[in-house]
């Protein structure tokens, strides 16, 4: 399929590029904010502020796209990230905590345009190949993760102020995603039927709809709260950035690695008991980290982070559409977006204080109440079904 449509290799490629800079960030957003922060307890304030421009622009981008197309949205998305990683480079060149934190917010816009990628990669296949088409651009992020560790080492003492370079490769990045995405040959998709609160409250009245939105949510939320704290908690414990690069490269290829494997997983085992799978692999993650606060503890629980949130994702991805027609598609996909920013948000701004205020073991251990949360939803999901 990569080599034979156009469209999943571009995808297929953004999503390298798109995860190439996310991988960046992550690994040195909040170590350059521990450095430019007036507090310790802000250091993750830019990368909360990163989901909250993902939040703000999910719903209009996803708007813009059913009126224009996939290929606008998309370039338009990428052209935000090439904005803030100009704003954030300029900001850690003059030490300003302000610009950097400014900077985090389009490129928040970038994020929310790359997570359509993998619903403009089901416009562009039949039926018999929607889930092979979602994983192999969910795959693209396994390039990201055997080289964007060595990029970020390299890039943050490319120039004579240290991590001023790291956002311009940010920007350079996104403009090549953004040269890719002009190449994007529209796929078909259904005339969107109308769009409103009305119609939204009516996706959330179904019992799918709802249990697919708290799983991805719960997982995608989990997974930024564990990583946004993750270099800190190294730092704090007198861990170079060389190991925390390393960590963060396991975790990503935990991230999509599974994806050749969970489509079929969805298509052979149903997408609730991948759910259970996922779940319980983030259970596991978090009793690794409460384990220990060695290098190998760090990298073995955010590689299984990677995989839970993987196959949570793709889950539920798969289950929203058992729960829409067609012609609800874009608010469908909307809503699960949207979802996932705000709960993302909320774990970035707890992150912080979590972290520097009550400790890592505290920040595993919050990880429990929410994984029974998505568990349980469900049960009423498939009771649901099995009444039908």
């Amino acid at each position: 399929m990569l080599l034979n449509n156009p469209a999943i290799r571009v995808l297929f490629a953004g999503q390298a590029l798109y995860w190439s800079c996310s991988m960046i960030g992550i690994t040195l957003t909040s170590l350059v904010g521990l450095q430019l922060a007036p507090l310790n307890s802000l250091a993750t304030l830019p990368l909360a502020l990163l989901v909250l421009g993902n939040l703000l622009a999910v719903q209009p981008l996803s708007l813009f796209m059913q009126r224009h197309g996939r290929r606008p949205g998309l370039m338009l998305g990428a052209g935000c990230g090439v904005l803030g990683g100009l704003l954030s480079a300029l900001g850690v060149w003059l030490g300003d905590f302000v610009l950097f934190c400014v900077g985090a917010l389009p490129i928040g816009a970038y994020q929310a345009s790359a997570m359509y990628y993998r619903f403009a990669a089901l416009e562009a296949v039949g039926d018999a190949q929607k889930g092979r088409a979602t994983a192999y651009v969910l795959g693209g992020g396994v390039c990201a993760a055997l080289l964007a560790p060595s990029l970020s080492l390299w890039s943050r003492n490319a120039l004579e102020a240290p991590f001023v370079g790291a956002y311009l490769l940010i920007a350079v990045l996104a403009l090549f995603a953004l040269l890719l995405m002009a190449r994007l040959r529209e796929g078909a998709a259904p005339r969107p039927a109308r769009a409103g609160w009305a119609e939204a409250r009516a996706l959330l009245a179904r019992p799918l709809v709802r249990t697919a939105l708290v799983t991805t949510a719960v997982g995608h939320g989990l997974m930024i709260l564990v990583m946004s704290a993750t270099p800190l908690a190294m730092n704090f414990c007198g861990l170079p950035l060389e190991s925390g690069a390393e960590v963060i490269r396991w975790h990503m290829l935990g991230m999509f690695l599974p994806a050749f494997a969970a489509g079929p997983l969805v298509d052979r085992l149903g997408s609730r008991r991948v759910v259970l799978l996922g779940g319980l692999i983030l259970l596991a993650s978090a009793a690794t980290a409460l384990v220990g606060m060695r290098e190998a503890h760090f990298l073995a629980s955010s590689f299984l982070l990677g995989i839970g949130w993987n196959l949570m994702l793709v889950a539920g991805t798969t289950l929203l559409g058992e729960g829409h027609s067609a012609e609800e598609r874009g608010q469908a996909q909307g809503l699960m977006e949207l979802g996932n920013s705000l709960v993302a948000a909320c774990a970035s701004f707890a992150s912080g204080a979590l972290i520097t205020g009550i400790g890592w073991v505290a920040v595993n251990l919050g990880m429990l109440p929410l994984l029974a949360l998505a568990l349980l939803m469900l049960l009423p999901a498939r009771r649901r079904l099995a009444a039908g």
